[in-house]
């Protein structure tokens, strides 16, 4: 197998971090890497393998010769470094939402669309991390049962807001404990014990724009003529989303069929014992690679209705981890 040049923008970020521990954990095909990074991180310091890198500050000419390129960038940024990484000769996967609705992407969940990468011209999106863990087990149910309606509620933790969030959980969780004023800035509201209906701006429609995401994805990814209605919440969680979602399928099915088919799919983990109190949790999936499905039982209500719960690492599963699976599948298909 060759090895590839690699470069991580963002390097610094939550995600970026986690990316480098994944590259190393998959023990990723790489010839060289480089942590490029804003001016005010150039010069940082961190330990790759056995090597000591040190970050650079992104620029033109610092993709020559990288042959991936990881982004993990606001959608904006990415959105002026793209073409510049492309124009270099790198293949961007890119975390933001910039790209994930362009036709001419490919939105690529490995699992799911992995055919969809042939076509690329330089650039992949990675989706959504509420998309991305919801489609990893719907996508052989729909194979075998045919999905029509999706029913999402999703409990998201707040390192899908940033580092900035993380913090002034930790900081209202002292401050509580402490007996003192309970601040907040970065959402509306404080979030320790709290819930937040709202997650990204409102639109006209009254859904939010995260809600949009999971369904405009969905239809990109797995099929556009899957109804799906999301509501989407952030929780007091540190790491790992969690989702409740109602399924209705054209074909009937067999809960014990459903459970076998998703245990013997790739990337998941089946943890359904309710009578040993074992289902997904957040405290479960944090490190893990896979995506968990449980509380897999019947809805009543409807002909052919199906309730499971699913819980991913958001900066696993939902990000870096996507993202190298996407580079592999790219290799694995001769597509760099």
């Amino acid at each position: 197998m060759d090895n590839y040049n690699i470069a991580i923008v963002g390097a610094m970020g939550a995600v970026g971090k986690e990316l480098q521990k994944i590259l190393i954990e998959r023990q990723f095909p790489i010839k060289s890497i480089k942590l490029l990074g804003t001016a005010t991180n150039k010069g940082r310091e961190v330990k790759f393998k056995d090597e000591i890198l040190y970050t650079e500050e992104v620029c033109k000419e610092a993709f020559k010769d990288i042959d991936i390129a990881f982004f993990c960038l606001e959608a904006e940024i990415s959105k002026s470094l793209a073409p510049i990484a492309i124009g270099e000769g790198a293949v961007v996967i890119d975390n933001s939402s910039a790209f994930r609705m362009d036709n001419d992407i490919p939105l690529v969940v490995p699992e799911v669309n992995p055919e969809s990468l042939r076509n690329h011209k330089g650039l992949i999106a990675n989706p959504n991390c509420t998309t991305i863990q919801m489609l990893v087990p719907l996508k052989p149910i729909h194979d075998k049962y045919k999905i029509k309606r999706v029913v999402v509620s999703t409990y998201q933790s707040v390192s899908g807001t940033g580092k900035n969030a993380i913090d002034e959980l930790n900081e209202q969780a002292r401050d509580y404990v402490d007996h003192k004023e309970i601040k907040h800035s970065v959402y509306p509201y404080q979030i320790l014990f709290n819930a937040l209906p709202h997650i990204d701006g409102f639109l006209d429609t009254g859904y939010t724009k995260e809600e949009m995401k999971m369904i405009n994805e969905t239809h990109k990814i797995l099929d556009k003529n899957i109804k799906v209605v999301p509501t989407t919440v952030r929780i007091p969680v540190f790491r790992g989303h969690s989702e409740s979602v109602n399924i209705e399928t054209e074909l009937p099915f067999n809960i014990d069929d459903i459970k076998e088919l998703l245990g013997k799919s790739p990337g998941i983990t089946v943890l359904d014992k309710p009578e040993e109190k074992l289902y997904p949790m957040p405290i479960f999936s944090e490190g893990s690679s896979d995506v968990f499905v449980g509380r897999i039982r019947r809805d009543f209500t409807i002909e052919n209705g199906l309730n499971m719960w699913i819980v991913a690492d958001n900066l696993r599963k939902g990000a870096a981890l996507n993202a190298v699976q996407i580079a592999e599948s790219l290799i694995e298909q001769d597509l760099v």
